[in-house]
Formats: structure tokens, sequence, C-alpha cells
């Protein structure tokens, strides 16, 4: 059974930061790409950032790029998305999710996490 669980996510001022961390379980994690989706109130949800199976590339989208750094670790089958400069409209769930060939602005992650609320007060 793949569960994909996240945590970090909180309450921060505005240009504040916050890492969210996901540790995935029931999957060869290195055999996955891996990325984040967050879902604004009243929004659809949009995609964040991803990482390939080997690291070796990753991809933001715009509103973040610059500010949100994506990572992972294999010895603890976890990704992480570092996020810096946080803005209010940062404010969402945000979503872990895994494919087994990337994840991106399109198509459907194979699995999803729960979600952890990220809260950026002006």
């Amino acid at each position: 059974q793949v569960q994909l669980e996240e945590s970090g996510g909180g309450l921060v001022q505005a240009g504040g930061s916050l890492r969210l961390s996901c540790v995935a379980s029931g999957l060869p994690f290195s055999s996955y790409a891996m990325g984040w989706f967050r879902r604004a109130p009243g929004k659809e949800r949009e995609f964040v950032a991803g990482i390939s199976r080997s690291a070796g590339r990753t991809y933001y989208a715009d509103s973040v790029q610059g500010r949100f750094t994506i990572s992972r670790d294999y010895a603890k089958n976890m990704e992480y998305l570092q996020m810096n400069s946080l803005k209010p409209e940062d404010t969402a769930v945000y979503y872990c999710a895994a494919d087994r060939l990337w994840v991106g602005p399109d198509g459907t992650p194979d699995y999803w996490g729960q979600g952890t609320q990220v809260i950026v007060s002006s």
C-alpha cells in the first residue's frame, strides 16, 4: 500500500520560510518522480514543483521559481520543499505527489498525499 505523508505546514508571516516534508512508503522511491501541488481556497489545484527520479532535473511553476527549492533524500524516502520569501498568495494546502514518469503541470500523478496546510499572513 502506497502512502505519502506530508508534514511541516503551519502559519508564517509574509517573507518567512517553511520546509515541507513528505515521507513515501510502499513504493520503490528511487523509481518514482516526486513533486508538490497546492490548492488555494476557491481555486483549482496547481503544480508547484517536480523532481526527477534521479534528482537530476527539477521544474518549478513560474509563481515559485527562485523562492522554492525541491529536493529528495533516497536514504530516508523523503522529499522536501523549502519555501522562502513566502507571500500571502502562497497560502494553500500543499500535496505531495509521486509518479512513475514525471510530476509536472500536465497529467495526474499516480499517488497523492493528504496535504498539509500553509498559511502566510500579511
